[in-house]
């Protein structure tokens, strides 16, 4: 095992390590949650990722997105991200995706490839065919829901889509998981209520500190989910 996790060793044993040196994640979004999501897959041992985001890296990304810097504005974040994970862990095999994942664009991806997939996307469609695909592969799936105007990151929970409250994307969500008959989906959702930002526009107000904690709960989970 390669000296960088011995420390994660220490605690989940050398069989499981070698477990998630044998895993492929798939990791749909590589934004303010989802940037964090590959940090501790990285950082933990995973041996294989795919990285899937048409995005390039903004200013405005700066506030709250790992990979954003003032050096990296105006890449690709997959290209970004590819590039810190084989500086964390140089035999990490990742494959980047340059694509929003969309319905039309689902067949681009074969989730039987996968151990487990990560939902870190925005659009409600997207999202439900992700957690249709991976459904229908038999891989298990988590999907972050909302993140955006919270201050509150002790106020997230792990849960079923369907003991969700306060969200309004997890209330979109239930009433879409049930239309379509995804009767589980484990989510990582915040009850705090979002705030109302000085700024009347659509787009959310963000911190460093909310999307990075959902991020880091996320990959928890595919952890010891992984770990047995």
């Amino acid at each position: 095992m390669p000296e960088q996790f011995s420390r994660t060793q220490l605690l989940y044993g050398e069989e499981t390590m070698g477990r998630f040196a044998a895993s492929r994640v798939a990791v749909f979004g590589i934004g303010g949650v989802g940037g964090y999501v590959v940090e501790a897959l990285a950082r933990s041992g995973i041996g294989a990722l795919d990285l899937i985001d048409n995005d390039i890296v903004c200013p405005s990304n700066i506030n709250r997105q790992i990979i954003a810097t003032t050096k990296t504005v105006g890449r690709y974040k997959v290209e970004v991200a590819e590039e810190r994970v084989h500086d964390i862990n140089p035999d990490c095999r990742v494959r980047g995706f340059k694509t929003f994942f969309l319905p039309e664009t689902a067949d681009q991806f074969d989730f039987h490839e996968y151990d487990y997939v990560v939902d870190a996307i925005d659009t409600v469609t997207g999202k439900l065919s992700i957690i249709e695909k991976a459904k229908e592969a038999g891989v298990p799936v988590i999907s972050s829901m909302g993140a955006g105007n919270k201050l509150e990151p002790s106020l997230f929970e792990v849960a079923d889509i369907y003991e969700t409250s306060v969200c309004p994307l997890a209330k979109v969500m239930r009433h879409e998981c049930r239309k379509r008959g995804i009767d589980s989906l484990k989510v990582v959702y915040s009850k705090e209520e979002p705030k109302k930002c000085s700024d009347r526009r659509d787009t959310p107000g963000s911190t460093a500190f909310v999307p990075s904690v959902a991020g880091l709960i996320m990959a928890g989970e595919v952890l010891n989910d992984l770990a047995g």
